[in-house]
């Protein structure tokens, strides 16, 4: 049998281009290798204050996107997250073999609260939720970013503690490597790209072409050129998108050529940026199209609630077993 991975993306704002390249295409490569679970976590999203009738209409949104990008509904279970409610009764039980002491380290929670008037239990109590994302599904793997190594984890060390409890049952997921890709903000390339962070910031995957060229062309560089001079962390994050574009596209001569004349101190910043741009688009046009015809066809509620019928197959036995390790209801 293959292995099953647990993939999990809020559908709060844009599918930007960060995301497609850390994380969206390696899950599509994943597809022919793993059994892969994919969720729209809008239980999540609801940790901070979004309109309730927005939140609907974006899981729609990033369900078209995701498929749009690669996702397979054939080859992946899509879900959002909340049309399998088993979620939040598993994380609840969870809660009970979750430290107090592990959640109050989590970094993310002390970043996000930092920047919220109001914090909820429920941002503070997001770990265990996501771990149940995981272990629900009893995936052994999760393909994941360095930002989320501290929540794997924590969702390793809770099923550990499960397991010790009320015996083995849970694997404890290992962490999918892919290729790697950090895409910094072309605005300000010391902080990673980011819908939060402000629309200036991150280049959607669905985001209109004039709007796409705008943005690279105006993207930090720096302000002189030598030869063998360190490449700045403006021109390198250009040179990461460039060299991602190309290599999925299966020509890389334009980049190794502008990283030569970088090299040699003779590089035109512009040539670099038309070079981003154009190749970027090669892979944003059929995606665009694609995600237009998945609109037109009128079918993305009926794709998710098969989702997410397959999907509460998989909760309901394990919740089954759980609840009966655990000692609850009436047997």
């Amino acid at each position: 049998m293959r292995k099953r991975v647990f993939s999990g993306i809020q559908p709060t704002g844009t599918l930007h281009v960060g995301n497609y390249f850390g994380a969206v295409r390696n899950w599509a490569a994943m597809q022919d290798e793993y059994d892969c679970v994919i969720g729209i976590v809008d239980y999540h999203a609801i940790t901070i204050d979004i309109d309730p009738d927005e939140l609907r209409s974006a899981s729609i949104a990033m369900a078209l996107d995701l498929m749009a990008c690669g996702i397979d509904p054939e080859r992946t279970i899509l879900i959002v997250q909340s049309d399998v409610p088993t979620h939040t009764e598993l994380s609840w039980i969870l809660s009970s073999v979750t430290s107090y002491g592990d959640l109050t380290r989590m970094t993310q929670f002390k970043d996000k609260s930092a920047k919220q008037e109001f914090v909820s239990a429920g941002l503070f109590t997001y770990p265990v939720l996501q771990a149940a994302d995981i272990l629900l599904y009893r995936a052994h793997g999760v393909p994941i970013g360095e930002d989320q190594v501290q929540h794997l984890e924590l969702s390793r060390r809770i099923a550990r503690r499960f397991n010790s409890r009320f015996g083995e049952y849970f694997p404890e997921p290992e962490p999918v490597v892919g290729k790697g890709a950090r895409i910094m903000s072309l605005a300000d390339p010391s902080i990673k790209m980011s819908k939060s962070a402000g629309e200036q910031h991150y280049v959607g995957v669905m985001e209109d072409e004039a709007s796409i060229r705008k943005k690279i062309r105006s993207a930090v560089t720096d302000t002189g050129l030598e030869a063998g001079a360190e490449m700045s962390p403006g021109v390198e994050n250009l040179f990461e998108i460039l060299e991602l574009s190309a290599e999925m596209l299966g020509d890389t001569s334009v980049a190794t050529e502008l990283r030569s004349e970088h090299e040699q101190g003779s590089l035109m910043y512009s040539a670099l940026k038309d070079a981003v741009f154009e190749r970027l688009m090669e892979i944003l046009r059929p995606i665009q199209k694609r995600r237009a015809e998945l609109e037109a066809a009128g079918n993305v509620v009926e794709i998710l609630r098969d989702g997410a019928r397959r999907a509460q197959a998989i909760a309901d036995e394990t919740i089954a077993d759980v609840r009966a390790r655990v000692g609850l209801g009436t047997g």
